[in-house]
C-alpha cells in the first residue's frame, strides 16, 4: 500500500466526472479526508466534464480531472482526448470498473496520467491523486505489466489494444449486447458507419459474428 507522498504547496483542486451519483459521493468522501485535496466541481456526462473544464479555465481552476471511462454521450476516452488537446498540461486520472489489462494501456497512450480501478483502496486513491496532480504518472503493478506486455509483444496474437479508438468503442458496445442502431445513437454515427466499424472489429479480432466476439472479449478479460 502506498502511504508516502510529496507534500504539495497548494490545495489540489479536483473535478470528478462520473455518471453515477453514488460513485461521485463515495469519491468525494474519500477525498474529503485529505486536507490537501478539494473537490471543486463534479459532472455526470462527458459533455458536462468538458463544459466544466472550459468554464474553469483548465489549469487556472483545476489541478486534476478524475474521469470515469463509461459515461453517457461522449465516453471517457473521447473526453480525455479533447482535454489533452485543449489543455495538454491538465492531468487526467482515469477511473473504471474494468480491469487494468483491458483499458489501462489505451488510456496511458491517449495521455492519461494513470488508471485506477474503482475498487482501489482509499489510500491508493489519494496517493494516485497526489502523484498525478504533482506531475507524475500513477501505475499499479497490473498497469505496468500491461504496458510492458504491449511494448514487448508487438508481434503477439492481436488483442483489443490493437483496435483504433473508434473501433474499440464499437467493440465495447457490441460486447455489451447493443445493436448497431443503438451504438449509432450513442456515438452519433450513422448505422452504416457503425456497420463498417463492426466489420473492421470482426476482421481484426478474427471473429465471424457478435457471439464469437463476445466470447473473444471474455477470453481477453480472463487473460492472466
Amino acid at each position: 500500500m502506498n502511504t508516502v507522498f510529496d507534500v504539495l504547496a497548494e490545495t489540489i483542486r479536483v473535478l470528478i466526472g462520473d455518471d453515477h451519483r453514488i460513485v461521485r459521493e463515495g469519491l468525494k468522501q474519500i477525498l474529503a479526508d485529505a486536507p490537501d485535496v478539494q473537490v471543486v466541481a463534479e459532472a455526470q456526462t462527458g459533455d458536462e466534464v468538458l463544459a466544466t473544464v472550459r468554464a474553469l479555465g483548465g489549469l487556472d481552476g483545476l489541478d486534476l480531472v478524475l474521469l470515469d471511462i463509461a459515461m453517457p454521450g461522449l465516453d471517457g476516452l473521447d473526453v480525455l482526448q479533447t482535454i489533452k488537446r485543449e489543455h495538454p498540461l491538465l492531468p487526467v486520472l482515469m477511473l473504471s470498473t474494468y480491469p487494468e489489462k483491458q483499458y489501462a494501456v489505451r488510456c496511458i497512450r491517449l495521455g492519461a496520467c494513470g488508471y485506477l480501478n474503482k475498487s482501489a483502496d482509499p489510500d491508493d486513491m489519494l496517493y494516485a491523486v497526489r502523484k498525478a496532480a504533482g506531475g507524475g504518472v500513477f501505475l499499479t503493478q497490473a498497469t505496468a505489466e500491461a504496458l510492458a506486455a504491449a511494448v514487448g509483444n508487438a508481434t503477439a496474437q492481436a488483442g483489443p489494444e490493437t483496435l483504433s479508438h473508434r473501433e474499440h468503442q464499437v467493440y465495447r458496445l457490441l460486447t455489451q449486447g447493443q445493436t448497431v442502431s443503438e451504438i449509432g445513437a450513442q456515438l452519433g454515427l450513422a448505422p452504416n458507419t457503425v456497420s463498417t466499424y463492426r466489420a473492421r472489429v470482426l476482421e481484426k479480432t478474427g471473429t465471424k459474428n457478435d457471439v464469437e466476439l463476445a466470447l473473444y472479449a471474455e477470453r481477453h478479460r480472463a487473460k492472466p
